[in-house]
């Protein structure tokens, strides 16, 4: 019932978010928007005022963007970060990527500004959003060795790292990706559903598009195609997936609504 990690600040919704929010309203009970870079700060937190106790949101910096970030776009998205804390449910997405950045230098500074933004979330008692593209191993270290306890791996992809992830008591939340990727269907397999959570990452990974090759935007309601593919990997019914992860969600995030 909660898409806990999507991008509702992408250009791809700026001729009908309104809308998009709208018909969310219709099928499900929260949406927890991403603001993943600076430049999108002003447009989540008027999103938040304006749909409260529907649109929550989370802020931090994507690793992706390393290379264009400069420090005093950091400090200053840190600042605003603690002026609205009551606003934000989370710090994410933070990580790091290795599939974008591949230069050792870059990956150098992506786990840098990994942990000063652990340091902000643990500061404000915030769960965190973790991205961790073919970086999982260092991503778990860093994590560990930060003491990092609330912790949403987003999109989790490495099976072999999974009874490390539960042995720390996190969480995963898993979007379209699970109905083609082989390795994101055991994660799914292999993590228990009380540490699961729903998200579509949308605009991006359209269940078209990853099944079919067909071009589309993904939106926040197709969470239900997920959650009807956890359930068939884990051979629950899917009013079972539907309705714990959405408790998870609520408990994980803190959010101040209620399921029913």
């Amino acid at each position: 019932m909660i898409d806990v990690h999507c991008h509702l600040e992408q250009e791809d919704f700026n001729e009908d978010r309104e809308k998009v929010i709208e018909n969310c309203k219709k099928e499900l009970k929260a949406v927890i928007t991403c603001c993943a870079h600076p430049n999108d700060f002003d447009l989540t937190m008027k999103m938040v005022e304006k749909n409260r106790n529907f649109i929550f949101a989370t802020v931090g910096i994507h690793p992706e963007y390393i290379k264009e970030i400069k420090e005093k776009e950091v400090e200053d998205l840190i600042e605003k970060i603690k002026e609205n804390s009551e606003k934000i449910v989370g710090i994410g997405e933070i990580g790091l990527d290795y599939w974008w950045i591949k230069e050792e230098y870059w990956q150098k500074k992506q786990k840098e500004l990994f942990i000063q933004l652990i340091e902000v979330a643990k500061e404000l008692k915030k769960p965190m959003l973790i991205h961790s593209r073919k970086a999982y191993d260092d991503t778990v270290r860093i994590l560990e060795q930060e003491d990092a306890r609330k912790v949403d791996l987003h999109m989790f992809g490495a099976n072999h790292l999974v009874k490390r992830a539960i042995e720390n008591n996190w969480f995963i939340s898993m979007n379209a990706i699970v109905l083609r990727s082989k390795k994101h269907k055991k994660v799914v397999r292999d993590f228990p559903l009380e540490k699961l959570m729903l998200e579509t990452d949308s605009p991006w990974l359209s269940p078209k598009k990853l099944l079919e090759r067909i071009e589309e935007r993904n939106v926040p309601t197709s969470i239900k195609i997920v959650a009807e593919k956890i359930a068939e990997i884990k051979k629950v019914s899917f009013d079972e997936v539907w309705k714990k992860c959405g408790e998870n969600a609520i408990n994980f995030f803190k959010l101040p609504i209620t399921l029913f």
